[in-house]
């Protein structure tokens, strides 16, 4: 919620000068403790400040106006992804790992006539250069993680909720995929980071 100017007030008392009684803060501010109730008691219940008995209130931490956390929530996939970058499944291993340093990205999608089919990291590329294989004999197939085994996202998701399959999967970066009729597949349509999420997340706040 919005605070208004007189609560935003007390804030600053109390983060200078915790613990403080609200008599004190009525004094500073001029006004009677009765006057201030209704304020202190929305700043308690949000948790902005916290009333110890015999101590006084002390500061918790900061608030969040309503218009951000608004903000965020309808924040969508379709709302920040970036632009995909796909390889065909007959490429090489070699010829992926030039693209991906061309493309400057850590995570391609492969695509078999034109639908998703796997995920390829530099990890995969890291791993088959230590086995001495032949890079440019080998496809991307061999290395990458394939379906049904991909996490992916939808453009019409919540932001927030593939922040968390980001942090529960453990991984930097998502497919966002449009579904085909009758399950016949995936295409990709953009991808979804840490980094566009961190990026969106810093704009808002910059904001404030």
């Amino acid at each position: 919620m919005d605070f208004n100017e007189r609560q935003k007030h007390i804030i600053e008392i109390v983060k200078s000068h915790e613990p403080i009684t609200g008599d004190r803060i009525a004094e500073i501010l001029n006004l009677t403790r009765s006057t201030l109730r209704t304020d202190l008691s929305i700043l308690t219940k949000t948790h902005v400040l916290e009333a110890r008995p015999k101590v006084g209130y002390c500061y918790v931490g900061d608030y969040m106006p309503s218009q951000t956390v608004e903000a965020v929530m309808k924040t969508k996939v379709e709302d920040i992804m970036g632009r995909s970058v796909a390889i065909d499944e007959k490429t090489s291993i070699y010829d992926a790992i030039v693209m991906m340093f061309l493309e400057d990205v850590g995570t391609m999608f492969v695509l078999s006539d034109k639908l998703l089919a796997g995920v390829i990291s530099r990890k995969d590329f890291i791993k088959s250069a230590l086995g001495g294989s032949d890079l440019k004999a080998m496809p991307v197939t061999v290395i990458m993680t394939r379906m049904p085994n991909l996490i992916m996202a939808e453009k019409q998701e919540p932001m927030l909720k593939v922040a968390k399959r980001l942090m529960e999967h453990e991984i930097d970066c998502l497919p966002v995929v449009d579904r085909l009729p009758d399950g016949q597949g995936f295409k990709v349509v953009g991808r979804i980071s840490k980094t566009n999420i961190t990026s969106h997340f810093v704009d808002l706040f910059s904001a404030i």
